[in-house]
């Protein structure tokens, strides 16, 4: 059966310890799928020169933060990898993917997981985030990846439509007119799968600010690149922009 593509919006790592709107949202982009046979997930805390997939037999849990409290420190996702995948997807990308074993899952991916599969029995891969990538040669990169859906592999972008904790931390009377209208404009853009619009992001308005810089962006790229023509678009219809300094939009491109 083959697997949806979701961009999930991971927002604080303390979403990892309870349950709210935003974790019932992701669950339920998933509610009505075959359990995966793995999972790919792309997350805005990797980056790299070059494109890397985690090829560990235990992907160790990364708490890459800090100032959080003791409990969110303790959690594990003791799922395991797929040193065979992992080099699958090298060889179909001949060799532009390189495998990785000195990563593990940052926290962009965990904190999803503990949610959506928290028997963790599913191997888990990361693919790193290359900083030398254009956005449009990450539209490139989900479309090369397409194909691991129909292989049962569920594909998972981890970010934040709109990511600016700097401006909020210097005024955090949001939600801000920049982040609602670069919000609105990318969405928009998805239902009518303009996908030029969204991999050149920089004209739409907000950008500037809504985008300060592109890692928590480039995931929705990927995401985007590996929908089918077919695929039914599926968006949270909650205030997005409720934490004011990101936009906690997810969503799921899946068959139907």
């Amino acid at each position: 059966m083959t697997q949806p593509a979701l961009f999930l919006a991971h927002g604080s790592p303390m979403n990892a310890l309870h349950s709210n709107a935003y974790t019932q949202d992701w669950r339920q982009f998933i509610a009505n799928q075959r359990s995966p046979r793995a999972i790919i997930c792309i997350s805005a805390h990797w980056e790299t020169r070059g494109t890397f997939v985690t090829g560990n037999e235990q992907p160790p849990t990364i708490h890459d933060f800090r100032d959080f409290p003791d409990s969110l420190y303790k959690i594990r996702y003791p799922c395991p990898g797929s040193p065979s995948l992992a080099a699958q997807i090298s060889h179909r990308s001949a060799g532009q993917i390189e495998v990785a074993h000195d990563w593990g899952l940052d926290h962009g991916s965990w904190s999803l997981l503990v949610h959506l599969f928290p028997e963790a029995r599913i191997p888990v891969l990361q693919i790193s985030l290359d900083r030398d990538l254009s956005p449009a040669g990450f539209f490139e990169l989900g479309q090369s990846l397409s194909w691991l859906r129909d292989e049962g592999v569920l594909l998972i972008g981890s970010g934040n439509i709109v990511h600016n904790i700097q401006r909020w931390l210097h005024n955090p009377n949001g939600p801000y007119d920049w982040a609602q209208s670069f919000d609105k404009a990318v969405a928009e853009a998805l239902v009518q799968r303009n996908f030029q619009a969204i991999t050149n992001y920089s004209t739409l308005p907000g950008a500037s600010l809504s985008v300060p810089s592109a890692e928590h962006y480039l995931p929705l790229l990927c995401i985007a690149g590996a929908a089918r023509p077919d695929d039914r678009l599926s968006m949270t219809d909650y205030p997005p922009l409720s934490l004011e300094h990101c936009s906690m939009r997810s969503l799921s491109f899946d068959t139907g």
